[in-house]
């Protein structure tokens, strides 16, 4: 989902201003890094990760110059905000390129091996994409229809104090991003915050950093709270309801640092608000038809073993056919009250597609590129020398534990799909791990998660890199007792 303020919410989602929070969790220094493992390690026996009849080019100009597109694409990635250079751009190119350097570095007579493997890419991106888009969709209709508005308004008008605001709107994101994802549901509390506490820069510094750490743990224990539990599950890897075992640890990764934070709150009660924000005409429905579409995506999967974008799409339909019945009651009422059609079409009528337009489209490209590029450098043989390092030397505890850590800096989404695309020999525990650890390590700095670089541009000035950094003792030991947890409680999935 974009990253943007609520007033950003009811313009098309294509707009600049939407969609730069997410640049800055790609850093160079640990690519370079990544560089430098990649030359020195050993080749592993056996070629490219999950391609037994590919070719090991790690060695070769094209390899290292496939690596260099790579790079270079993540750096200017990185400098969105100063290049104004949408992040979809620089690795589409980059993806289109990598796999027509494979593609001239192989024979001719094996060119169906580098087709298949690129299908392939294609297939896994176009699940994602599809389950993704549909979500987007409800989440954009749930918000025309003002129900994070009238829940703001809710919360405002009931006169809490900054303590107890600050645990309510923790609790909240909590509870609200399994569904909603992380950044709308963080967004929609930090407008709360704003709304109360904005005299108060203290009071928004901590509301906002429990925030993002709330938001992100409550996105890891369910597999349609975070890109990352997604993949995993869209991938066979981990049941649904199996997921639902990172709950404790992800409470135990939001309370830990919130009882840190909680006598550094302000005791003191702001004047509430009377503001009163009415949902439209179906708002309660399409919260119902979207709870029926997540019950259909886990039905498909569990007993039909579909992939769970087919149930997601069905879904879809569910929201296409309301929206046919509003247009209709929007114009009888309109006819029978003889007045302007146009604005009783304000309030009742729904256009699906309009909110299918409003999507991410930027941040689904980039998905795109995303895929094709860590694919390709997956069939190219790099991730299976990083594998071989992470996985077989470091052991999979160390290596998942890493994993959340370098998510801080960056993106947790390549970081998740190399993963995948090395497909290493481990229990559901230990995926469990890399799933809590990649989705609740972002936390640890306010770039490290699309929530936090969301919210700094949101309460700007009162939220800022050097107030989170201040906490991240306090996150970072949340961190490791969420590890701990899981490792004790779970102990037999491992």
């Amino acid at each position: 989902m974009p990253a943007m303020d609520l007033s950003c919410r009811a313009k098309p989602m294509t707009s600049d201003r939407c969609e730069r929070p997410g640049q800055h969790r790609f850093g160079v220094r640990s690519l370079l890094v990544m560089l430098v493992a990649f030359l020195f390690i050993p080749p592993a026996a056996g070629a490219s990760s999950g391609e037994p009849s590919s070719l090991d080019l790690t060695t070769s100009p094209v390899g290292y110059f496939a690596l260099g597109l790579f790079i270079l694409a993540y750096a200017l990635v990185m400098t969105e905000e100063f290049t104004h250079l949408r992040k979809s751009k620089p690795v589409i190119l980059a993806a289109g390129l990598i796999w027509v350097l494979i593609a001239l570095a192989y024979p001719h007579d094996r060119a169906e091996v580098v087709e298949e493997a690129l299908r392939h890419n294609i297939l896994e991106y176009a699940e994602l994409m599809l389950f993704l888009l549909v979500a987007m969709t409800y989440i954009n209709a749930m918000d025309e229809r003002r129900v994070f508005e009238a829940l703001r308004a809710w919360l405002v008008r009931k006169g809490f104090t900054y303590r107890q605001l600050f645990w309510i709107t923790g609790t909240l994101a909590f509870c609200i991003s399994p569904v909603a994802d992380n950044l709308t549901t963080a967004l929609l509390m930090c407008a709360v915050v704003l709304a109360v506490g904005a005299d108060n820069a203290k009071f928004v510094a901590l509301a906002c950093i429990n925030i993002v750490v709330a938001a992100n743990a409550g996105g890891a224990f369910s597999p349609f709270g975070d890109i990352t539990t997604l993949m995993v599950w869209q991938k066979g890897i981990v049941d649904f309801f199996t997921f639902f075992l990172l709950f404790i640890p992800s409470v135990v990764n939001f309370i830990v640092p919130a009882a840190f934070m909680h006598p550094a709150v302000p005791r003191i009660a702001p004047k509430p608000s009377l503001e009163v924000v009415t949902m439209k005409v179906g708002a309660k429905r399409i919260m119902g038809l979207f709870f029926l579409t997540i019950c259909t995506a886990v039905s498909f999967h569990n007993f039909l073993h579909l992939p769970p974008m087919v149930g997601m799409m069905t879904g879809l339909a569910y929201l296409q056919f309301f929206g046919y019945y509003l247009r209709h009651v929007g114009h009888r009422t309109a006819a029978r009250s003889a007045i302007n059609s146009e604005e009783v079409g304000d309030v009742l009528a729904f256009d699906v597609f309009r909110k299918i337009a409003r999507a991410e489209w930027d941040t689904l490209l980039f998905f795109y590129g995303v895929v094709l590029c860590v694919g390709g450098l997956g069939f190219l043989g790099y991730l299976a020398r990083v594998s071989e390092v992470l996985y077989a030397q470091w052991g999979p505890t160390f290596a998942n534990t890493m994993v959340g850590i370098l998510s801080a800096i960056v993106d947790n989404i390549p970081i998740m799909f190399a993963v995948l695309t090395m497909n290493p020999d481990m229990s559901t525990g230990q995926w469990l791990l890399v799933t809590l650890t990649a989705g609740v390590g972002g936390s640890l700095l306010s770039i490290g998660s699309a929530a936090g670089v969301a919210l700094m541009g949101q309460a700007k000035g009162k939220y800022t890199f050097f107030s989170h950094l201040r906490w991240t003792p306090a996150i970072a030991l949340g961190y490791a007792a969420s590890i701990f947890v899981h490792m004790m409680i779970n102990a037999r999935t491992f």
